[in-house]
C-alpha cells in the first residue's frame, strides 16, 4: 500500500483471485487479497482425499510451474502449490477477514472489514476486483429439518459414516463421487436425485462405476425423487411412486453452489436475465460499476460449471492490462500512476 491505498483490493484468495494479484504487482500496482477464510479456502473445504480432474499444468498461474507425483494433482498438492506461490510473490494476504461493504467509486473505494477477531477497519483501493468464487454458498433444499446437525452440504471423507444409513442428495460428480466413496467405506447409501439418472455431466470413468452400484443394489438410488422432509431418524421423499420414508442417520446434500448474489447486487453490479449472469464486459472484465471487476466462477452467474481454474487463472492478466490503459489515461488527480508506468509516457 501506499499511503494507505492500495491500487487494487481483491476479495478472495483463491487461484483466480491469487492470479489476479500476481498479475496486477508485475504490472507495478499494489495488490492486496482480502479473504474471509483461509488460503485458496475452497479447496481446503474440498474432499480430503479428492484428485482434480485436470493436470497440474492447467492449475498454474504467475508462471509458476506445478510439480505432482502423478498426471492429476490431490487436493493436499494444489494447497501446497498455491502457498509456495503466494510466498514466492510475497503476496499481501488478509486471511480470515470478511467484507461488509464498499462505498465510494472508482479510483477512491471504502472497504468495510472486520479480521477474525470482529475488529472494524476501513481499506482505500482505487479498483476492486470480486473474485469470491462460490463454495460458501450451498444451494439449500428448503425443507424442513434442513437444519438439523445430521444434514451436511458438504463432504470430507468416508470414515465418520461406517455402518450409518446416509442420504445423498444430488447427481453430478460430488454426490457421484461421495456415494461411491461413503459405500466402499461401509456406509449404506441411498442417492437421490431429482433427474431421471445420473447425470450426464458425471466423468466417464466415474457414471459407469455409479451405475453398476446402482445395477447391482449396492447403492440404492431414486431418480425423479425430492426430499419433503429431514427428522432424526427418517428422511420423506417424495417419489414418481408417492410418498416414501426411510431409515436415515446423514443427509449429504450435495446440490451445487452458488455466488454471492446479493454482495454483488449491493456493489451496484447488474444481471443479465439469462443464468443471472452478472454484466461484464469479456473483453477487460469491468462490470457495469466502473472500477469494479469480476474474476474467476462468478462471471458465471448460476452457470458455475463453465469457469474452473484452468480459465479463471487467466482473468488477472485480462484485468492488470485493463488497468494499466486506463490508469495511464487518467487525470494526475484521481490516480497515482507507477513509477514505472510514468516513465513509458
Amino acid at each position: 500500500m501506499s499511503g494507505g491505498v492500495v491500487d487494487v483490493l481483491i476479495i478472495g484468495a483463491g487461484p483466480s483471485g491469487l492470479s489476479c494479484a500476481i498479475e496486477a504487482r508485475r504490472a507495478g500496482f499494489s495488490a492486496l487479497n482480502v479473504e474471509k477464510g483461509c488460503l485458496v479456502n475452497s479447496l481446503y473445504n474440498y474432499p480430503t482425499n479428492m484428485t482434480f480432474f485436470t493436470t497440474s499444468e492447467l492449475l498454474e498461474i504467475g508462471g509458476i510451474p506445478f510439480p505432482s507425483t502423478s498426471a492429476k494433482p490431490t487436493r493436499q498438492e494444489a494447497m501446497e502449490y498455491y502457498r509456495r506461490v503466494s510466498e514466492h510473490y510475497r503476496l499481501d494476504l488478509r486471511l480470515y477477514t470478511s467484507v461488509e461493504k464498499v462505498e465510494g467509486a472508482d479510483g477512491d473505494f471504502q472497504v468495510h472489514v472486520r479480521d477474525r477477531a470482529s475488529r472494524p477497519e476501513i481499506l482505500h483501493a482505487r479498483k476492486l476486483v470480486l473474485a469470491s468464487g462460490y463454495y460458501d454458498l450451498p444451494n439449500l433444499l428448503d425443507v424442513p429439518g434442513e437444519e438439523l446437525p445430521k444434514v451436511q452440504h458438504y463432504y470430507r471423507e468416508p470414515h465418520p459414516y461406517f455402518g450409518s444409513d446416509v442420504v445423498v442428495v444430488g447427481g453430478k460428480n460430488s454426490a457421484a463421487i461421495a456415494a461411491l466413496e461413503l459405500w466402499r467405506h461401509g456406509a449404506r447409501v441411498t442417492l437421490v436425485h431429482r433427474g431421471p439418472g445420473v447425470h450426464h455431466h458425471v466423468k466417464y470413468w466415474i457414471r459407469p462405476d455409479l451405475e453398476n452400484r446402482i445395477r447391482n443394489g449396492e447403492i440404492k438410488a431414486h431418480f425423479n425423487t425430492f426430499v419433503k422432509e429431514i427428522n432424526d431418524y427418517t428422511v420423506l421423499l417424495q417419489t414418481a411412486s408417492g410418498p416414501l420414508r426411510i431409515p436415515n442417520d446423514f443427509v449429504l446434500a450435495l446440490t451445487g453452489y452458488r455466488p454471492d448474489f446479493r454482495f454483488m447486487e449491493k456493489l451496484g453490479i447488474e444481471f443479465t436475465s439469462i443464468d443471472h449472469k452478472p454484466v461484464v464486459n469479456p473483453e477487460t472484465l469491468e462490470s457495469n460499476v466502473p472500477g469494479i471487476y469480476l474474476a474467476g466462477v462468478v462471471i458465471a452467474g448460476t452457470r458455475t460449471s463453465e469457469v474452473f481454474i484452468e480459465n479463471g487463472r487467466f482473468h488477472g492478466l485480462q484485468i492488470a492490462n485493463h488497468m494499466k490503459a486506463k490508469l495511464l489515461t487518467a487525470a494526475p488527480e484521481r490516480v497515482s500512476i507507477p513509477t514505472h508506468l510514468r516513465n513509458r509516457e
